[in-house]
């Protein structure tokens, strides 16, 4: 049984949903992953993300919130906000040792 502390991850990343918000990154890195769902369809009696805002958000509790953002977009479906969130985190993090 899974110890009530931990986290479900993706690619060794924490992955952690509040509401229609998922989070993805560790907070301790410069960068996490912020994923909202503004949109759902049904599908087979269940609501599934449609429409997803994907930010790549800096985690410096110093700048401005306005400045913690530092990409944004608008993907179709859960799988590509997932797929061009993670390349942008791995990218940043790259770049920032």
């Amino acid at each position: 049984m899974a110890k009530k502390n931990e986290f479900l991850t993706y690619k060794g990343k924490p992955l952690v949903r509040k509401d229609n918000m998922i989070y993805y990154g560790d907070p301790r890195d410069p960068f996490v992953v912020i994923l909202t769902i503004t949109g759902t369809k049904e599908f087979h009696d269940m609501q599934i993300a449609d429409r997803v805002v994907v930010q790549l958000v800096s985690t410096d509790p110093d700048a401005r919130p306005r400045d913690r953002i530092i990409k944004k977009g608008e993907k179709r479906g859960l799988y590509n906000a997932m797929d061009i969130g993670t390349v942008w985190l791995e990218r940043a993090l790259n770049k920032n040792p």
